[in-house]
């Protein structure tokens, strides 16, 4: 039979609550003033952002919240989802040197999160842009987080930016696709608000190669930004994948996101194919919106999972199961709907997965959640960037150290560039891609913060990158051709 709702409005409320709730301003200075405030810090170098950990840290001892926001979000515009959803535990709070001293690590993620929400509280802007926007134009394909990088530190340098989406809000994965005791969507939404201050434009319900051409955004552009990210969930190939009951692990997370919690459809035996953070993120949340039973299905032993440990134990803290070991071979349906789920178990040979035969058997179930990875958009990028090349993994070909594809005035961030990584790694190649944009038009690069002049340049060497004879008007013939 199909789902259907099975909590009410305060039972969701309580149970989607912060997994990480937020510092009190006396909790937050008592945890500032543990910081060792190193020299050199290694926090400093494990986020991929580059934020100054130590400097924003002291700010909060001395109650100057607001100048640590200004230092957060001049290195990470989107400092607030982030400190929300980043891997702390793997990145900045893992390198702390307090661990080297068998204590807990400073808690730099919530602390960064104390800051960030004390400006979008009190609705303190911290950032500025140039009003006039002469440096030249650029159109960001992609309003997550990549493009939102990307379109803030060229708006930062002057530039006109225009922002193309086809969804109708920014802000992408962290609007639509996180789960929500870690981050509601609110607080995406109020970063694509500041971004928006800074002088950015932003087109929703746009979809480039249908309502706007890339060889016309080539013509009357100096650069194009692609962060269009990843396509749907990779199909299963399996009997009975098409039953309605079998969802995509992020389209039931944007249910989440876009409906009332009390409206979300669940069911009371879920399965979820797949072991890595999207699906931990589905597991839990079915149980958490009344699922009597929740089940992660992985292929592999739990030593290959991708999910991070901490998630991992969160799920089974949830009361969510695991099969390791074992894959589905049929999805089983009754009246047209999800039933059941005939299962097998695997071996690994030679790195290769294997059903071990005579193996199967049948476990009941109303609702699948595919969490098994990502399409590569390759058919799009190849559509709308006719020589733009691609490696052997559907990824953008690109220089690291600016952005830079194979076609001189396109660049690249986030999972069209790294396959697919964590909100803070796409952030920090959209920025990486805006000094590129700028070091090629101007040739001159940008070290440290940005220092917004009326033309928005900021002296430095030149820019590194391709060496590339092509310009705007050779891409533009590409693309009309193409």
């Amino acid at each position: 039979m199909p789902i259907q709702p099975l909590i009410d409005a305060a039972t969701a409320a309580e149970t989607m609550a912060d997994v990480k709730p937020p510092l009190a301003a006396q909790e937050a200075r008592v945890e500032a003033s543990r910081c060792l405030f190193c020299f050199d810090a290694p926090c400093i170098m494990a986020c991929p952002t580059g934020i100054d950990v130590p400097t924003f840290i002291r700010k909060i001892t001395t109650d100057n919240v607001v100048g640590a926001a200004r230092t957060i979000l001049e290195a990470n515009v989107l400092g607030a989802s982030c400190a929300r959803v980043c891997p702390t535990q793997m990145l900045c709070e893992g390198a702390c040197v307090m661990l080297d001293l068998e204590k807990d690590p400073i808690q730099i993620g919530r602390l960064q999160r104390f800051a960030t929400d004390h400006v979008a509280a009190n609705r303190i802007d911290v950032l500025t842009a140039p009003q006039i926007k002469d440096a030249g134009r650029v159109a960001v394909l992609g309003a997550g987080p990549a493009g939102l990088g990307c379109a803030a530190e060229l708006a930062r340098l002057g530039y006109a930016v225009t922002v193309y989406d086809r969804k109708p809000a920014g802000g992408g994965l962290n609007t639509y696709g996180i789960a929500v005791y870690k981050m509601r969507p609110e607080v995406s939404l109020d970063e694509v608000r500041m971004i928006e201050r800074l002088g950015v434009e932003f087109r929703y319900g746009v979809e480039v190669g249908r309502d706007v051409q890339c060889a016309d955004l080539a013509r009357d552009c100096d650069a194009i930004f692609i962060g269009i990210g990843l396509g749907g969930a990779n199909r299963l190939g399996i009997p009975g994948e098409d039953l309605p009951e079998v969802v995509d692990a992020l389209e039931f997370i944007d249910w989440i996101h876009t409906r009332p919690l009390e409206q979300v459809p669940v069911g009371r035996r879920v399965a979820v194919l797949g072991c890595g953070n999207t699906a931990i993120d589905a597991v839990t949340q079915a149980k958490r919106l009344g699922a009597e039973e929740a089940t992660i299905i992985y292929r592999r032993g739990p030593a290959e999972m991708s999910a991070y440990a901490f998630e991992y134990d969160l799920a089974k803290m949830d009361g969510a199961t695991f099969l390791f070991d074992t894959m589905p071979v049929e999805v089983l349906a009754a009246d047209g709907h999800v039933s059941a789920l005939r299962l097998a178990r695997t071996v690994v040979r030679d790195g290769r997965v294997e059903v071990v035969p005579g193996s199967e058997w049948t476990q009941p179930c109303d609702l699948v959640l595919k969490a098994v990875g990502q399409e590569k958009q390759v058919r799009l990028l190849e559509r709308l960037f006719p020589g733009l090349k691609l490696d052997r993994q559907g990824r953008v070909e690109h220089d690291p150290a600016t952005m830079r594809t194979s076609l001189s005035t396109v660049f690249v961030g986030g999972d069209a560039a790294n396959g697919g990584r964590e909100v803070v790694n796409a952030v920090a190649e959209g920025k990486k891609a805006a000094r590129g944009i700028h070091a090629m038009l101007t040739g001159k690069a940008v070290t440290g913060p940005v220092q917004p002049s009326r033309h928005g340049t900021a002296d430095g060497a030149t820019g590194s990158g391709f060496n590339h004879p092509i310009r705007v008007h050779e891409l533009e013939a590409a693309l009309t051709k193409g």
